[in-house]
């Protein structure tokens, strides 16, 4: 019976599988028993008849998680077979078997991480996100196994799906021999790669277990794309233990700081040290928009209300001098006193530039770090021109206030000031385009699963 149901399966024939069925009802009740076996699916699915299989795992789900005595399950069998249309029906079915362990430990997940097809493995992201967990008998993360075979394309879709997620800790996790993701792209020259890791964060003084740093690894060598990966590594600061003593801590110290640096930016710390690195990128974000929004609004009231406020007349001392002595017979009354418009700030001219240079300084800071926050998020270009609107607005309103005498220079002061602001607020959103698009995975990660970034375009 189980040869005939094995024939069946190679030909596809959804009729005879119910002939048969009807037959032994408990044939597949009996496949299911044991624990290794190869089924009527790891036949469907090597022969590609996508129908029967699918027919097979809903009559008994538990089938499309046996491993045949080759070490394969159902699945596997399909992505190497090609099968993308079992394998989506598979998935769609069931999404827990992208982390059904094969030999060795290879999920699904990490198959397609090896192959060339970025786009199976954004869908396996899509509907089972925790499988990024999973690793090999050789504690081989998904990335890991990307970098190994050169699959660029599954790169960018695992560095867009774990900057999203706040998983960007994975790239530092190591394999048996205590390789992380760089040593990896470093020992394999891939200077792209190198890149991208470099601006996540990445650890770049972590020693594997023979010892060997990043920077190690690529000065073993003289090939010429090494030389490349290396000066990417020596403008990260990273740490070589060919060039410092072991017993020197500093070496390591630096790297720590380095990766702060890296942190800022892109534009994820900005400056938020100590207990504050522990939390998740997006607690950190949280913090600094409502510091930046805090420190943004106190500046812009003190700009539009100045201390000592306003005058609220109108005095020129050629004319009031004249009524004074044409009323009161009184000379000099208001000599020596400075003329004023009503609206103009009262404070003296010294301290008002001091104070409008410094307030101008954080209003404009503040609101350029929420700029660099909130790129990438939905709607980031809208905000971006309305923020550009309040700080034309900003300027304009302390601009036609200044005191006569203090009107030219601090104005030349501030419009510098507002017209660096205005060219960050601008160049860095567009900065951010470009590196999207240049990372063609992630962009076409990002407009067919837009699930896996958690936020509904």
């Amino acid at each position: 019976m189980n040869e005939k149901l094995m024939n069946c399966a190679e030909h596809g024939d959804v009729e005879t599988l119910y002939s048969i069925l009807g037959e032994d009802p408990y044939v597949l009740e009996r496949l299911d028993q044991i624990p290794i076996v190869d089924t009527p699916i790891h036949r469907a699915a090597s022969s590609g008849n996508t129908h029967l299989a699918l027919e097979i795992a809903s009559l008994k789900p538990s089938l499309a998680w046996k491993l045949n005595h080759l070490g394969f399950s159902p699945l596997h069998l399909a992505l190497e077979h090609g099968n993308d249309q079992l394998v989506r029906g598979f998935i769609k079915t069931e999404s827990e078997l992208v982390r059904v362990k094969a030999k060795e430990r290879i999920t699904p997940l990490h198959y397609v991480a090896q192959t060339n097809n970025a786009d199976l493995l954004a869908e396996f992201l899509t509907v089972c996100p925790s499988s990024i967990h999973d690793v090999t008998i050789r504690c081989e993360t998904t990335v890991h196994l990307a970098i190994k075979n050169k699959n660029v394309d599954a790169f960018r879709v695992l560095l867009g799906f774990l900057r999203r997620n706040n998983m960007e800790d994975i790239m530092n996790f190591t394999d048996e021999d205590g390789n992380t993701a760089l040593h990896i792209a470093t020992s394999t020259n891939q200077p792209e790669i190198v890149k991208y890791l470099l601006r996540t964060g990445v650890n770049v003084s972590t020693r594997n277990l023979s010892g060997l740093t990043a920077m190690e690894i690529s000065c073993s060598e003289e090939d010429s794309l090494k030389k490349k990966t290396e000066r990417l590594l020596r403008r990260a600061k990273a740490v070589s233990g060919f060039s410092h003593d072991a017993a020197d801590p500093t070496p390591h110290l630096h790297a720590k700081w380095v990766g702060i640096y890296h942190l800022l930016k892109n534009g994820r710390y900005l400056g938020i040290m100590g207990k504050s690195l522990k939390l998740s990128p997006s607690d950190v974000r949280n913090v600094i928009l409502v510091v930046a929004i805090l420190i943004a609004t106190a500046a812009y009231q003190a700009g539009l209300s100045p201390p000592g406020g306003a005058w609220q007349d109108e005095y020129s001392p050629t004319t009031n001098n004249r009524a004074t002595n044409d009323q009161n017979n009184t000379i000099g009354k208001g000599h020596g006193k400075k003329g004023h418009h009503a609206g103009e700030m009262i404070m003296n001219p010294i301290f008002l530039t001091i104070f409008f240079v410094l307030n101008s300084l954080a209003f404009y800071t503040t609101v350029c770090t929420i700029v660099i926050v909130i790129i990438g998020l939905p709607y980031s270009p809208i905000l971006c021109t309305s923020t550009c609107c309040l700080l034309l607005a900003y300027y304009v309103s302390v601009a036609t206030t200044f005191p006569g005498e203090v009107t030219q220079g601090l104005n030349l002061v501030l419009l510098i000031i507002f017209g660096i602001s205005i060219i960050l607020v601008l160049w860095l959103p567009l900065q951010a385009i470009r590196r999207a698009l240049k990372l063609k995975g992630l962009v076409r990660f990002l407009r067919s699963h837009r699930q896996i970034c958690g936020i509904d375009y």
